[in-house]
């Protein structure tokens, strides 16, 4: 987060959207999401991946070295045309469906061959080409760094939004992509795509992949969350392909409306839920701004002043071992209902707090923190179970830990605005890259940000991010009416 003039924020507006869960009058909207489901799906546990028995694809790939990564995206290409072909005539209007003229794998480490887009030397990709109507992949770096690091699946996932391209080709008109459309805008729209692919192997229609709503998907989002743009990025820049909120907003969109609601992504709807921008030119700490008794002040007025209009007693933050005496623990910040406070562990959120290291994430090692607003995002979790608890809210139900994660987006959102009229002085303020610090928070084991006010988290990180993200598009009242 970094430090501006102006301490104003809007209020939100929890005490009707909190007052309506805690009387259960059912006055409030019809709930879609919550513990216990997946977008509508059940919950399930198993091993993600190709089914066993699987039949062989079929395809002709140029290049292919018959390897693992090669049979994986090799059925990943088929398993994804098999879906296209069934939902193209059925959603777009009875539009017959034309596979990919050709397929391409190769070795970044050593090939040279030159594609109708230009060499793969030293490429660590995988693209559609629109010039030959082709797909190819690295077989030699990108799809085995995935493969191990984030499951079979991720190599699936790269393949489902490259091809998600060829679609865009295919729908044309019908998916309104024209040369003038802006980059992030069409990759918004391929990794719907893939979340949409990725429904369908969910239902169990693939004949090629399983994959579980619960880890198998937690692997799917960590791969996108990998693969996002580096903070700073502006959303206009031509290579811009989103924020990992970004990304994966889209790829659930696609998972839960289907193909025809990534078809309606344009520029309009597009741009005005992006979080991807640069940072601001006052922002001399890149979004990284120091956790110490100074910014820990600025973070209790950041919150007094957006859960004012709920009209209870506000908690206090204090300093401590991060747990409650004789009560509920989630170190390293705990609410406690008994005196109405936060107790923090002030050395262990700083090193939370510390910057992520990009090359290190990029190598598979430690890298270090994740970043000062998922220090403050814990924090605030907890904070926003001290509110629940004043208008009679369930600190302890299925569905608190989404609900209060849901808060904490809404949170975010206030916090990224300013208000022309604000007073003058120091506030703390979103900073480019703060979101994808708490998408990485909200995917981690052991989360604060995502527990109920015991420590129980929700068991899919599908919805925990999900529970932050509706709280920063549609605000506070979003966070009881999907989860009572």
């Amino acid at each position: 987060m970094s430090q501006g003039g102006g301490r104003a924020l809007v209020a939100l507006a929890l005490v009707a959207a909190l007052g309506v869960a805690a009387c259960g009058n059912g006055s409030s909207a019809p709930v879609t999401a919550g513990a216990g489901n997946v977008a509508g799906l059940p919950v399930t546990h198993f091993e993600s991946g190709l089914k066993p028995g699987a039949p062989a694809p079929g395809l002709d790939v140029k290049n292919a070295d018959g390897g693992q990564d090669d049979q994986l995206a090799t059925a990943a290409i088929a398993d994804v045309e098999a879906y296209w072909d069934a939902t193209l005539p059925a959603d777009f209007g009875g539009l017959k469906f034309k596979p990919v003229t050709s397929l391409l794998s190769y070795d970044s480490n050593s090939d040279t061959e030159d594609t109708a887009c230009g060499s793969v030397k030293k490429l660590v990709n995988a693209f559609y080409c629109a010039e030959d109507d082709s797909v190819a992949w690295d077989r030699g770096v990108l799809l085995p760094m995935l493969r191990q690091r984030f499951g079979p699946m991720s190599v699936v996932t790269v393949l489902a939004h490259e091809f998600g391209h060829a679609i865009q080709y295919r729908l044309g008109d019908k998916a309104g992509i024209t040369k003038s459309t802006p980059t992030v805008v069409k990759e918004q729209q391929a990794d719907c795509f893939a979340g949409s692919y990725f429904r369908w192997v969910a239902e169990g229609k693939s004949k090629f992949y399983q994959v579980s709503t619960a880890e198998g998907l937690d692997q799917v989002m960590a791969a996108m969350f990998f693969i996002r743009d580096q903070a700073g990025t502006s959303a206009t820049d031509r290579q811009a392909h989103g924020t990992a909120f970004d990304r994966t907003f889209a790829f659930q969109s696609g998972f839960e409306k289907g193909p025809t609601e990534c078809a309606g992504m344009n520029t309009q709807n597009v741009q005005a839920r992006l979080t991807e921008r640069p940072f601001d030119q006052k922002d001399t700490g890149k979004g990284d701004a120091k956790l110490n008794d100074s910014t820990l002040k600025l973070l209790k007025e950041s919150l007094d002043s957006a859960f004012k209009g709920a009209g209870v007693a506000a908690p206090e933050i204090v300093p401590g071992n991060g747990s409650c005496s004789g009560g509920p623990s989630t170190p390293p910040a705990s609410y406690c209902p008994a005196d109405n406070t936060v107790n923090i562990d002030l050395n262990r959120l700083t090193q939370l707090a510390q910057p992520s290291d990009p090359q290190a994430e990029q190598a598979g090692k430690d890298s270090g923190g994740l970043g000062d607003f998922a220090a403050f995002a814990e924090v605030a979790s907890r904070y926003a179970m001290g509110i629940q608890k004043g208008v009679g809210a369930s600190l302890d139900n299925a569905n608190a830990g989404l609900r209060t994660t849901c808060l904490v987006g809404a949170w975010a959102k206030v916090a990224s605005q300013k208000q022309a009229d604000a007073a003058p002085g120091p506030q703390l303020r979103l900073s480019a890259g703060d979101l994808d610090e708490a998408i990485a928070e909200v995917l981690r084991q052991g989360s604060v940000i995502t527990t109920d006010v015991n420590g129980t988290a929700p068991a899919v990180g599908f919805d925990r991010i999900q529970a932050m993200q509706s709280g920063y598009l549609q605000g506070s009242s979003s966070c009881s009416q999907r989860y009572p």
